[in-house]
């Protein structure tokens, strides 16, 4: 909004310093500053409320240490970092930007799943919450809404320049994408096509986006286990994709690091800001010891907005590295669930490769303190993160 008063000012009244807003890193730095205060100083004023209206966790005995010590925290604190990303970027970011309305569409979307969810497990005191396969069907349903807007809106393209001076450019509507460690890392989804089947590229594309989303979603939903770990590492994996977004939306680190240049998603670094603000502000109350947990209102929006901002910029099939943390929580639940059915089916009785899954917990069986645990995760994100944006020159 203030962006398009400022525009507006320069445009009509020439008034002096409204040109600032059009530099996304001023944009974004103020979206990542007033991110911050949004969650830190309403963040105590919602969990006053939540705990008046007793919107607290129930917890059960899983023989972990200090677990029932958490029992009355309240939950639903994803309603901070929510309110954290969305009203920063309303006032700093292009709101015609299709980009910019998509993560938005992503964000409140998979919050409204994740807080039905909350809401059946408190208030209606449904320990399963809202059943797996309509979660599974709110997911689906936003990759279908991305992915269809990937195909069809006018505005997403890819831009490829045949002259020097970048004069001379064409515009594509193409399903490619960055595959890491190769030269020519354009990656077309028609190669899994026979010959003659080509147009069925784009159900194919529609497809995997809606894989992403319910994916890497339910990989975050898995990590918010203990204090800090969700809120901790999305914050590394946003800053990672604010980087990223700038360089795919800059004409010149584009053609200079020689990644595809695409048109406008340079807006979405406003949007990784206030992520990357509102994850750190969360902290603030949900570091060890927490005061609020996030709860699926926060895990699943935030791993549905982690999933379209890396199909924005064309960058999905980087997830696996950059997101690591969430797939190795995710890959330890499939492996625990998976060896005990086989072993149970094999033996007559279930046996299990970790001592509790998510990985996490196995390190806290293992006596390790949560707080550590948290640390090294945040201190493999990092590595993760770097090891991502070293994949632009590594190949």
């Amino acid at each position: 909004m203030l962006y398009h008063f400022f525009d507006y000012l320069e445009n009509h009244y020439n008034f002096f310093g409204a040109g600032v807003f059009k530099y996304i890193s001023f944009r974004a730095g103020m979206a990542t500053v007033i991110s911050l205060l949004i969650t830190i100083t309403l963040g105590k004023t919602l969990i006053a409320r939540l705990k008046h209206f007793q919107v607290d966790e129930s917890i059960r005995e899983l023989g972990l240490p200090g677990q029932m010590q958490k029992s009355g925290t309240p939950t639903m604190g994803g309603i901070i970092i929510i309110m954290g990303i969305v009203l920063p970027t309303l006032l700093f970011a292009d709101l015609t930007n299709v980009y910019i309305i998509l993560l938005l569409i992503s964000v409140l979307w998979m919050g409204t799943i994740g807080f039905i969810d909350d809401y059946l497990k408190i208030k209606k005191k449904n320990k399963e919450g809202l059943g797996g396969k309509f979660k599974i069907v709110g997911q689906i349903g936003l990759g279908l809404i991305v992915g269809c807007t990937m195909v069809f809106h006018p505005d997403i393209l890819i831009r490829e320049f045949s002259g020097t001076n970048f004069s001379t450019f064409n515009d594509l509507k193409s399903a490619a994408t960055t595959i890491p460690f190769f030269k020519d890392n354009q990656f077309q989804y028609s190669w899994f096509m026979p010959d003659g089947y080509v147009e069925y590229t784009w159900i194919l594309y529609v497809g995997i986006i809606s894989f992403i989303v319910t994916a890497v979603s339910n990989g975050a939903n898995i990590t918010d286990g203990i204090d800090g770990l969700a809120a901790g590492t999305t914050a590394i994996i946003g800053l990672t994709l604010a980087i990223l977004a700038y360089l795919s939306g800059n004409v010149i680190f584009s053609d200079y690091l020689n990644i595809m240049y695409i048109p406008n998603s340079g807006e979405l670094v406003i949007f990784c800001a206030a992520l990357v603000g509102a994850c750190i502000g969360f902290l603030w109350y949900n570091a060890f010891p927490a005061q609020v947990f996030m709860g699926d209102t926060g895990s699943l929006a935030l791993g549905g907005v982690i999933a379209v901002l890396a199909l924005a910029i064309r960058k999905e099939l980087m997830i696996p590295l950059l997101c690591g943390i969430f797939f190795i929580e995710l890959l330890s639940v499939i492996i625990q669930v998976s060896y005990f059915k086989y072993t149970k089916r094999k033996y007559g009785a279930g046996r299990r490769v970790f001592l509790m899954s998510p990985i996490h917990h196995h390190y806290q069986k293992k006596g390790l303190h949560e707080s550590k645990i948290v640390t090294r995760f945040w201190t493999l994100g990092i590595l993760l993160a770097v090891f991502t944006l070293a994949t632009l020159k590594l190949r």
